[in-house]
C-alpha cells in the first residue's frame, strides 16, 4: 500500500510566524523538520501553486500570476479556474501513472474545474441575470456539492473573501476535507487553508491582531492534523508567499496615462480602461505587474517610464524575464517588481468619482487587477453593515442595486507579496520534510512524489 499524503496549504504562513502562536506547527515542525520555500516570481498564488504541482516555472506551465491581458480578445481574465490553462504534467497525473490504484481530492487549491483529479470541491458562485451574487461551489462527483452543503451549510462565500472573510472559510474547507477523508480515503489530498492571508494584508504582520488569529488556524490546522494521523496520513505543510510590511501603493497605470500610453474611455461619467486600445496599461497583481505594450517601437519609452516611477525596483524586459523563468506569452512586456514596503495599484482614474462603479464594490472577475482593498468596509461610510442590509434586501426583492461599500483608500493596505527577495523571518516554509536548505517551490512536487513512495 502507498503512504497516503496530505498537504496542506497555510496562505501567508512565514518562518517567523511558526512559534508560541501555533503549537500545533510547531510541534509539527520540531518532530518532522520545517524548510524555508523559495517561490518563483510572481510569488502569488495562482503561480506558486502552479509550480508546486507541475514542478514547472511559469515560463513552461503558463500562469504567470492571478491575471493576464488576452491579447487577442483585448480583455483581462483574473481568477480563472479551469485547469487547462495549466500546461504540464500535474502531481497527481504522474503518481496515477506509477499506481494506477491512486486517488487524488483537491479541495480549494485554484485551477480546480474540469480537473483530472478524482475529487474536486472549490468556490462557485451563481451569478443569475438580476445582479445577485449566490454562494455556492463546484464539485467532482457533482453529488458531492450537495453532500456537502447539506451537512456543512452553504459554503460560507463572503467569509473566504471580502470585507467579512475570516476563519469560517478555512473551517468549513477543513471540515469538508474530512468529509472527504472520510467517504473517499484519497491517496493525496490538497487542502487549502486562506485564513492568514487576510488579516497579514489587512494590518501587517507586526500588528497585535496577529497572535490571535495565528492561535485560530493553528486551531483548524490541529484538527486536520489529528484526523489524518489517526489515519496512517503523511502531513506536510506548505505556504505559497510570506507577507511583508507595506506602506506604498504604485499607481502605476496613473503613471502610464499621465505619459500618454494609457486609453480610456468614459461610460455614463466614469473612466473606463481600454486595454486594446491602450500603448501601455499595466495588469497590477500584488508587488508584481505585467506591462502590456502593444508596439514594440514604444518599449523603450515604456521602460524608462517605469523605471522613473518611484516605488518600482525591477522592470524585466523579454531576457530579464527569461533569466528567472517567466518568459511566456501571457507575460507582459514588461514585468514590474515593486520595492521593499510597496505594492502596485491597479487604479487609472484621475479622481475618485470618475472612477469604475465596480471599483468600489468586491468584483474580482471585472476589475483588471488585483484589490486587496476589497477586504476592507469603506471606514468613510456610517453604518456601514446597515447599508449592505439595506441593498441586500432590495436585491431580494428583484431590484438592482450596487453593492458599494469597498474604499478607495490605498493607505489602508498594510501587508503585501509578490516579490521573492524578502526580509528574514517572511520566507515562506516547508513543514514535514526534515531541515536542511531552501526548497525552490519547484521541488515540492518530487516531495510529495517520494512522501508517496514511502520516502
Amino acid at each position: 500500500m502507498p503512504q497516503r499524503v496530505a498537504l496542506l496549504n497555510v496562505v501567508g504562513l512565514s518562518a517567523g510566524l511558526v512559534g508560541e502562536h501555533t503549537p500545533r506547527l510547531r510541534a509539527l515542525a520540531d518532530r518532522d523538520g520545517l524548510r524555508h520555500l523559495v517561490p518563483p516570481l510572481p510569488a502569488v498564488t495562482c503561480s506558486v501553486q502552479a509550480t508546486m504541482l507541475t514542478g514547472q516555472p511559469p515560463r513552461t506551465h503558463g500562469i504567470v500570476g492571478n491575471g493576464w491581458y488576452d491579447r487577442t480578445l483585448a480583455e483581462v481574465h483574473f481568477w480563472k479556474q479551469s485547469n487547462r490553462l495549466v500546461a504540464g504534467e500535474k502531481v497527481w497525473e504522474t503518481a496515477r501513472h506509477r499506481d494506477p490504484a491512486f486517488t487524488c481530492a483537491n479541495l480549494f487549491w485554484w485551477f480546480n474545474m474540469h480537473s483530472s483529479v478524482d475529487v474536486a470541491v472549490t468556490p462557485r458562485p451563481m451569478y443569475p441575470a438580476d445582479g445577485r451574487k449566490v454562494p455556492d461551489v463546484y464539485t467532482q462527483p457533482p453529488e458531492l456539492r450537495h453532500e456537502l452543503q447539506s451537512r456543512l451549510g452553504t459554503f460560507p462565500l463572503f467569509k473566504f473573501w471580502g470585507p467579512g472573510a475570516s476563519i469560517e472559510s478555512s473551517r468549513w474547507i477543513a471540515d469538508a476535507a474530512l468529509q472527504v477523508e472520510d467517504r473517499f480515503h484519497p491517496t493525496l489530498a490538497l487542502v487549502y487553508l486562506p485564513h492568514l492571508d487576510y488579516p497579514l494584508q489587512k494590518v501587517g504582520p507586526d500588528h497585535a491582531s496577529i497572535p490571535g488569529e495565528l492561535r485560530a488556524i493553528d486551531g483548524v490546522i490541529g484538527s486536520l492534523l489529528d484526523a489524518y494521523e489517526r489515519s496512517g496520513v503523511k502531513v506536510l505543510v506548505v505556504s505559497e508567499y510570506g507577507i511583508e510590511p507595506v506602506d506604498n501603493a504604485v499607481w502605476i497605470n496613473r503613471t502610464l496615462r499621465e505619459a500618454g500610453f494609457l486609453a480610456w474611455r468614459e461610460e455614463l461619467g466614469r473612466e473606463i480602461l481600454d486595454p486594446g486600445g491602450s500603448r501601455a496599461f499595466a495588469v497590477a497583481d500584488h508587488q508584481v505587474a505585467h506591462v502590456y505594450v502593444r508596439d514594440p517601437a514604444d518599449l523603450p519609452a515604456v521602460a524608462d517610464c517605469c523605471r522613473s516611477q518611484p516605488g518600482v525596483d525591477t522592470v524585466l524586459d523579454r531576457d530579464g524575464q527569461a533569466a528567472i523563468g517567466v518568459d511566456h506569452p501571457r507575460a507582459g512586456d514588461l514585468v514590474l517588481v515593486a520595492a521593499p514596503r510597496c505594492w502596485f495599484a491597479y487604479g487609472w482614474w484621475s479622481e475618485d468619482d470618475r472612477a469604475p462603479d465596480y471599483a468600489r464594490t468586491v468584483d474580482i472577475h471585472r476589475k483588471p487587477g488585483y484589490d486587496p482593498l476589497e477586504l476592507f468596509l469603506d471606514p468613510a461610510l456610517s453604518a456601514p453593515r446597515l447599508r449592505i442590509g439595506w441593498k441586500l434586501l432590495k436585491r431580494r426583492l428583484g431590484f438592482r442595486t450596487l453593492l458599494d461599500v469597498i474604499p478607495l483608500r490605498t493607505d489602508l493596505v498594510r501587508g503585501s507579496h509578490g516579490r521573492v527577495d524578502t526580509a528574514p523571518g517572511l520566507e515562506p516554509v516547508l513543514l514535514g520534510v526534515g531541515r536542511g536548505d531552501a526548497v525552490p517551490a519547484a521541488e515540492v512536487r518530487n516531495i510529495v512524489l517520494d512522501a508517496l513512495a514511502g520516502r
